[in-house]
């Protein structure tokens, strides 16, 4: 499932004794809003729905990535990793620190931990789409019926539109993520071993004509009558492509995490290479990282989440990764809804 940052609402059947003890306390904020280190933190509490009064503040004397978190009678300062292990402590679900990655060997090369993470948004985006195609041709299955309008989905020919618009959304990050594969991380492995990556560049190169298909499938049925038999017959062929996609990413990401990524902790690379390269992945998934960086996360559960968040932290210069944390903590709370799996009422997020 996809990120939860809203307090699902619960049935009276569904209360459980904690949960009548009230509410979590307000937390005070403090901290300078240039720093990333603030608006991490923000999103650590907006992933345990904990609400939040942010109180923009500097104060030289504390160094400026200093941030100030008072919550009842505590009162808590200092760097990022200090106050999020306060916040894991004070409020313990949903876990937000992650073993991911760490193995008895040591952790895993950075760029080993995003493209892993990358590969897990976009399995949980398609297979959103896949569902959410599913049910719309189940709406419109039979022809000619009246339904009553559901204003939080539109019409049917409304809701087509904002299923190609996250489709397109999830194709230009798929397509961003196979160029940084190719340009920067197959390339680390081809000169360790001549030909180790032909096979993923050549699946790659078998999807494209898939995904573009979809596309064109969807701007087809956004012109046609829903419930009609040209309707069902063109809703029936995307779920088909789509689930043959689903299938095809699948067998190919856990091929590369299987069998090339392991490869890469083989190569020895230096601290300085690992991170170099890094860095150049991050520079390449720049329109995603932009404009769609809230669609990737949406995609990660917490503890992903802020763990990609520290891939992104390492690479990018403060005022940027300020304003792309800003910008993803609005979308945040923007959003009502408690969970990304419900494609038709989470607008908002995606």
């Amino acid at each position: 499932m996809g990120n939860c940052i809203a307090r699902p609402r619960k049935s009276t059947a569904e209360i459980s004794p904690s949960d009548l003890i009230g509410d979590p306390p307000v937390v005070r904020l403090y901290g300078p809003p240039s720093s990333p280190s603030t608006w991490r933190i923000r999103i650590a509490l907006l992933y345990k729905s904990v609400a939040v009064q942010f109180v923009p503040s500097e104060n030289p004397s504390l160094g400026s990535d200093t941030v100030v978190l008072q919550c009842g009678s505590d009162t808590v300062s200092g760097r990022f990793e200090t106050l999020l292990q306060y916040i894991e402590g004070r409020f313990p679900k949903p876990a937000l620190v992650s073993g991911f990655g760490v193995s008895d060997r040591g952790p895993a090369p950075a760029v080993v931990v995003t493209v892993t993470l990358q590969h897990r948004s976009m399995m949980w985006h398609l297979d959103r789409m896949v569902k959410w195609a599913e049910d719309l041709e189940a709406r419109q299955s039979t022809r000619g019926a009246r339904r009553a309008v559901d204003p939080c989905v539109g019409s049917p020919r409304m809701e087509v539109k904002k299923f190609g618009r996250s489709y397109s959304q999830l194709l230009e990050m798929m397509l961003e993520h196979a160029q940084m594969e190719e340009r920067i991380v197959f390339p680390v492995l081809e000169r360790a071993d001549r030909g180790l990556s032909k096979g993923a560049n050549e699946e790659h190169a078998r999807d494209l004509p898939i995904m573009n298909g979809i596309k064109e499938d969807i701007k087809s049925i956004g012109v046609l009558d829903a419930g009609s038999l040209d309707y069902q017959e063109a809703m029936s062929n995307l779920s088909s492509r789509l689930n043959i996609l689903l299938e095809h990413c699948k067998e190919h990401f856990e091929e590369e995490e299987q069998e090339l990524l392991p490869l890469l902790e083989a190569a020895e690379l230096s601290k300085e290479k690992q991170e170099g390269v890094l860095a150049q992945c991050m520079e390449v998934m720049g329109a995603t990282h932009s404009h769609l960086f809230h669609f990737l996360m949406a995609g990660l559960i917490p503890q992903d989440a802020m763990q990609y968040l520290d891939m992104v932290t390492r690479c990018n210069d403060s005022p940027r990764l300020a304003t792309m944390l800003r910008e993803l903590t609005a979308r945040m709370e923007g959003s009502s809804s408690p969970s990304m799996w419900d494609p038709l009422k989470s607008e908002k997020l995606i």
